[in-house]
């Protein structure tokens, strides 16, 4: 029997479903379990933690909007994915966890063997954070790394921050998607990002959206995509004081880029092109309308 999953939202969890939840877990029949925005007890959490650390299944864990509402909590998580090898989406969106929180995680996130995606959009985070996550993006392939981050809505992280976020982005290894929409980045963090964009040998999608951009911005990453070669797919620059000429004009140099690569790839291949395993099958469009609230490329991935 394959892996299923456990999707509840916005609930008050009874004893009866924490039970179901945590058997299903022990069971290792579960592959997806979502319970963002759920209300449990300390106690129940505590289960449901039990549950994870032993599971050899679960792959996606969303825990967004709050489940994770306290420092014991977060302790519990940690001990959770100390235990557990087989998660490789982790979703803690809107969660209260500033930076003392991911520095009572960090031990278990960097180390653990199978996680490749992390959201912590909207969890208070700062400087100090961001130097944790950056140590989560290897610059080789002798360890293992996040190929897709979020950090959307962490308006207490400053241009120190960012910057040693874009160095690192530069110099990372694997990762592929980085979402750090609706932060207040401005063209100075925006320039940063670009050389970070341009040095990467792996990021493939950006998304800026609502980060208080302007056309300066806009310009920087046109004469980017123009005059040098990048990974870079897809670039969301939507609710930014841009231009839709400059967003189009960029939007239609990177297509012309995908293009000519798959034609390229083609022709190696006489003709056949294999897709990359940890990506889905759906085309830009859908990373496009994304806001980094939890719609993921590896949460989506049949695994």
């Amino acid at each position: 029997m394959l892996p299923g999953s456990i999707q509840i939202t916005g609930e008050t969890l009874s004893g009866a479903e924490i039970k179901d939840i945590c058997d299903s877990l022990k069971e290792n029949s579960v592959r997806l379990l979502s319970v963002r925005g759920c209300q449990l007890s300390d106690r129940d959490f505590g289960r449901v933690c039990r549950g994870v650390s032993e599971s050899h299944s679960l792959a996606q864990l969303n825990l967004n909007l709050g489940v994770v509402s306290s420092i014991g909590r977060t302790k519990q998580l940690a001990d959770a994915l100390k235990a557990n090898r087989s998660i490789q989406t982790l979703f803690l969106h809107g969660t209260p966890l500033l930076d003392a929180g991911l520095i009572t995680l960090n031990a278990a996130l960097s180390t653990h063997p199978s996680l490749v995606s992390l959201d912590l959009g909207d969890c208070m985070l700062g400087d100090e954070a961001v130097r944790l996550i950056c140590g989560m993006l290897p610059p080789d392939g002798a360890k293992s790394g996040l190929r897709e981050l979020t950090l959307s809505a962490n308006p207490a992280i400053t241009t120190k921050g960012w910057a040693r976020l874009a160095i690192a982005v530069a110099h990372s290894s694997q990762l592929r998607v980085l979402n750090l929409d609706y932060n207040p980045l401005g063209d100075q963090i925006a320039g940063m990002l670009a050389v970070a964009v341009a040095s990467s040998r792996t990021l493939e999608v950006l998304d800026l959206e609502g980060t208080e951009l302007t056309n300066q911005s806009a310009q920087v990453f046109l004469d980017m995509v123009e005059n040098y070669p990048t990974c870079l797919r897809v670039l969301v620059l939507a609710e930014n004081a841009i231009s839709p000429e400059l967003q189009q004009q960029i939007s239609d140099l990177l297509s012309e880029g995908e293009e000519d690569e798959e034609r390229e790839a083609e022709a190696h291949a006489g003709g056949y092109r294999e897709k990359p395993t940890w990506l889905p099958h759906s085309n830009s469009q859908m990373v496009l309308m994304s806001s980094g609230l939890g719609e993921s490329f590896l949460a989506e991935t049949e695994m």
